[in-house]
């Protein structure tokens, strides 16, 4: 009996073993991704962003890479909307006379917050295209999704609706600065009232503070809706 050996055939038979035992970590990982996105985001009232430990990344293997969409999202827009607390600072008014001096600030807080907004969208559509590129099986994918939709749809797409809203309320503001500035003569201010003598100018300015008033309201209840969708309450 002639007897041949052939190492090659050995070779493969141990890659193809090896190959099967790391894929069985698979299972284990999606497992332990799941049940964290479950319990720590979606179970959870309001907006959580847990960071990960490192012991929490090793678990969930490749798809660590998968949460990092939903993370680099919210640290871009952290970064995008940390400074929003102080504009809107700048565009509080509580007089009139506070208004008009302070006008330039009002309108450097419209402009900021307007080009919030177009960054809200752009980082959005970068985790939605890298969402859509994602290779999920569909027990992971429809928790995931669940999760994706609370940490990044929701805020996303919350912001984009009401950073308008702010941006009129603001806007309004100014046209009324400009407004008792053109009519400066028939208009005496002391503190937040006006005394006017001229009917037509005065009910014009009348007009223009009641805009001015329901987009005030319309600012306050977007500032809610941010309170809201961050604590769940």
């Amino acid at each position: 009996m002639k007897f041949s050996f052939r190492p090659h055939w050995l070779l493969l038979c141990v890659l193809s073993f090896l190959l099967i035992a790391c894929g069985n970590d698979e299972p284990e990982q999606r497992a332990a991704f799941t049940q964290f996105l479950q319990t720590r985001i979606i179970d959870k009232p309001g907006l959580h962003i847990p960071k990960l430990t490192p012991e929490e990344s090793k678990s969930f293997g490749e798809y660590a890479d998968h949460y990092a969409v939903i993370t680099d999202f919210n640290s871009a827009l952290d970064s995008s909307m940390k400074s929003i607390d102080t504009l809107l600072q700048k565009g509080a008014i509580r007089s009139l006379n506070d208004l008009i001096s302070r006008r330039d600030d009002i309108q450097a807080a419209q402009q900021n917050i307007s080009e919030m907004s177009e960054q809200v969208k752009q980082i959005q559509a970068k985790a939605d295209s890298a969402h859509q590129q994602l290779k999920q099986p569909e027990d992971l994918k429809a928790v995931y999704d669940k999760a994706y939709d609370r940490t990044v749809s929701i805020p996303a797409n919350t912001l984009i609706e009401i950073l308008p809203q702010i941006t009129n309320a603001l806007n309004s503001s100014l046209k009324v600065a400009d407004y008792i500035s053109a009519h400066k003569a028939q208009i005496e201010i002391s503190g937040s009232m006006a005394r006017v003598q001229d009917p037509k100018v005065q009910a014009e300015l009348n007009e223009h503070l009641q805009d001015l008033n329901s987009h005030g309201k319309t600012m306050m209840q977007a500032y809610a809706r941010i309170q809201t969708l961050i604590t769940g309450r």
